[in-house]
């Protein structure tokens, strides 16, 4: 890794406070995913102390959407708010 990827114009303490927020958004991204995801697909009587194979699908295609769509909003807002072509 480079010691030195900072862009021009902007000091270590600008670099350190832009990536502390980014880090931020990255761990409440990822617990809105997993609470969004445990709630639409896991039942809340456990009756296993394993995910059976129907949870473990709709998970899995929960985070995918969640991902495609976190992905799709970020094009959008680098786009200046246009939808991706």
């Amino acid at each position: 890794m480079a010691a030195n990827n900072i862009p021009a114009g902007i000091d270590k303490e600008q670099a350190f406070g832009m990536a502390e927020t980014e880090m931020e958004y990255r761990v409440e991204l990822f617990n809105r995913l997993a609470q969004t995801c445990f709630s639409k697909c896991v039942d809340r009587k456990y009756k296993e102390s394993e995910l059976n194979m129907g949870e473990n699908t709709c998970i899995d295609r929960c985070v995918s959407k969640y991902w495609q769509v976190n992905g799709m909003i970020g094009q959008m807002l680098s786009a200046g708010g246009r939808p991706p072509m």
